[in-house]
Formats: structure tokens, C-alpha cells, sequence
């Protein structure tokens, strides 16, 4: 039997997909009426959270930060079984995963941070990705249960807190394309384009397939051989900002990397690939 606490709609959806799968589940959330209503689809609700982890050997969350997590996990811990595995599904610091998985070691509980690229319609469907590290003795225990829940459990090795991290820097680069792809509305809305054509131009031409080999090509640090110059660039980009100026629409990702770009002209790089801004960052 487990338990899962956190019935946002992220915990909500994994506990239906455990339900689905013909598994007991006893779920508890702060407010306990999004607890209760999981009862139709057959978990058991419990407003004490020492009730709801009682007897339960695997410990799931989905709760909102750092301090959600201890302060849950305290006010449940005497409820816990001996020996119980904790997973924490929680977008946290790397710090904190680490910090954590040493502290309930210490009283002799497993803790095993394991963050997802997954929304609530992957939860309910077991797809998307599931990221986790840390100890393999431990990771192997339960890799079995982890991949029931994901489309993909990718393990990241025996370093702590490095699922932590590395799901941060996936959201940084999500947030980045969310804040680009505005730039792009802003823009379309200047040149008077309609946003369809944009979505039927990135339907033919992925710029997102392309990520993985600009990484690695930025990952050489080598600059030397431009697909598109910096002065090129840095000029394309003034061509943007000018265009939604003259239409009293502010760009928010365009002027700070047209910023970006100025610094490294003015350092002598304006022949030097464009991706060259990323430099200082290797």
C-alpha cells in the first residue's frame, strides 16, 4: 500500500493512474476536499496526514517548494513506517533534495527526490519524463514503481540533488522559449502578420530541433566558424526591436540579448558566431 500526499493536479492524476492500475492509495492534501473527491475513484481520503501514511512502505509528493516539503514531511513523519521509501515528485533546490535525503537517512527513512517533465494529462496517462539520482541501490529499488508512472525514468547517476538541478535548468529553458515565443507575438502583432502563419511556419521549420546540436556546438567553445555572424545578428535583431518600437510594443527577450550582443562586439567578436553571447557562462 502507499500513500501520496499533494492532490494538486499534477498528485491528483497520479493517484488515478495508480487507482487504474489496480493499486491501494491513501492520499491526504491540505485542503482536504481535493483528498475527498479522489475517494469516488477509489483512494482512501484522510484529513490527519499521520493517518493517511500510516502502514503505507512507499511515501509519494507533489507539493510546492522546499519548505512545503519539510514542513509536510515533519508533520507526517510519526505516522511513518519503519523503513518507508519517500518519493518527492516536487520541483525543489538541489540543496534542499540533498539536504533531505541526508536527514531522513539519519532517522533511518529513505528519501529519494525524483521532479518529472510531466503535466497533469502525462500523470493520468503515465507519459513524459521522470528525472532521477542519487544512491543506484536505491534508485534500482524502485525503479520498477517510478517507471509504472512515467514514459520515461531517466537516471542521472549516484550524485544528490543533480535530478534537482537539472530539472531547473529544463524549466529555465522553458521559461526562456515561453518569453521568446511572446517576442514572436509582440513582433507578428507589429508587422500586422497573422499569428496562423507563424504556426504554420514552425509546423514546416522546427527551430527546437535544432537545440540539441547548438548546444553542443556552444558546449566546444568554439566560436571560430560562424553559421550566422554576430554582426549579422546583432543587426537582425535591431531590425526587430525597431519594428515593434514603431508600434509601441515592447520586446522583453530581444533588447536584453541585443544588449548582450553590444558587449561582445565591443570585445572584438562582432565575426565570431553569434552564439559566442554564451561564452562566459562555459
Amino acid at each position: 500500500m502507499k500513500a501520496f500526499l499533494g492532490m494538486g493536479l499534477l498528485g491528483a492524476n497520479f493517484v488515478k493512474a495508480m487507482l487504474r492500475k489496480g493499486e491501494q492509495v491513501q492520499v491526504w492534501n491540505r485542503t482536504a476536499s481535493k483528498a475527498k473527491v479522489l475517494e469516488a475513484e477509489g483512494a482512501k481520503a484522510f484529513e490527519s496526514i499521520i493517518d493517511a501514511v500510516k502502514g503505507a512502505e512507499v511515501i509519494h509528493l507533489t507539493l510546492k517548494d522546499d519548505a512545503t516539503v519539510n514542513e509536510v514531511l515533519l508533520a507526517a513523519s510519526s505516522g511513518f513506517t519503519p523503513g518507508v521509501t519517500i518519493i518527492d515528485h516536487t520541483t525543489t533546490s538541489a540543496q534542499g533534495a540533498i539536504e533531505r535525503t541526508a536527514a531522513w537517512k539519519a532517522r533511518a527513512f529513505t528519501y529519494l527526490h525524483a521532479p518529472v517533465f510531466m503535466g497533469p494529462p502525462n500523470a493520468l496517462e503515465s507519459t513524459g519524463n521522470m528525472l532521477v539520482s542519487g544512491d543506484q541501490v536505491v534508485v534500482e529499488r524502485v525503479k520498477d514503481e517510478l517507471s509504472k508512472m512515467t514514459g520515461k525514468l531517466i537516471n542521472f547517476g549516484p550524485e544528490e540533488g543533480k535530478a534537482a538541478g537539472i530539472k531547473l535548468i529544463g524549466n529555465l529553458f522553458l521559461i526562456s522559449l515561453t518569453a521568446g515565443l511572446s517576442d514572436c507575438l509582440g513582433l507578428a502583432k507589429a508587422l500586422g502578420i497573422d499569428t496562423a502563419d507563424i504556426s504554420s511556419l514552425f509546423a514546416s521549420w522546427n527551430p527546437g530541433a535544432g537545440a540539441p546540436a547548438r548546444f553542443d556546438k556552444i558546449r566546444t567553445g568554439d566560436f571560430s566558424k560562424p553559421s550566422w555572424e554576430l554582426d549579422m545578428a546583432r543587426k537582425d535583431a535591431g531590425l526587430m526591436i525597431s519594428a515593434a518600437n514603431e508600434k509601441g510594443i515592447e520586446l522583453t527577450v530581444a533588447p536584453a540579448v541585443a544588449a548582450l550582443m553590444d558587449s561582445w562586439i565591443a570585445k572584438g567578436h562582432g565575426s565570431d558566431d553569434w552564439s559566442v553571447i554564451a561564452k562566459d557562462n562555459l
